[in-house]
């Protein structure tokens, strides 16, 4: 019995993948170009359709601009999809290497009519843009097929 366990081991041992184990050491973000990504997916309720396009930027001048100017550390990009996806209207992509600063924002603009009043926030998905790359130190994968 106990050359088998032995046997099996061995076998187990030699049908490991390659990277079995790397995956599970902490490693830190290597590079100050390193920064979370976190894409929030949201749905435009009736009342900001029901808005003026007129009334429609200055809340967002007013409410989310002004936030996001004392948040230094935080990017903001924002894509229109409703013509693509019956779910969802619009991503938001936030950008920063400062969480703190990322939270801080949100908790400002969970204090506007933009969440769960003009907008149903339908899903927060933060990530590190090939993040896996750093951590395997390879090449992202299609990094060189960016326009």
């Amino acid at each position: 019995m106990l050359r088998l366990t032995a046997l099996l081991a061995t076998v187990a041992t030699s049908l490991a993948a390659p990277y079995a184990g790397a995956a599970d050491a902490p490693k830190p973000l290597q590079s100050d170009e390193s920064a979370y990504s976190i894409f929030m997916l949201v749905r435009a309720t009736p009342a900001w359709l029901a808005l003026s396009p007129k009334e429609r930027f200055a809340f967002l001048e007013d409410e989310v601009q002004g936030r996001l100017e004392d948040h230094p550390g935080v990017a903001l990009r924002f894509w229109d999809v409703e013509h693509l996806s019956a779910r969802v209207s619009d991503v938001l992509l936030f950008e920063t290497q400062d969480l703190s600063q990322y939270r801080s924002l949100i908790e400002g603009i969970r204090e506007t009519l933009f969440w769960d009043h003009y907008f149903d926030v339908l899903e927060i998905l933060p990530g590190i843009e090939n993040g896996y790359a750093e951590h395997y130190e390879v090449a992202p994968f299609g990094a060189d097929r960016r326009p």
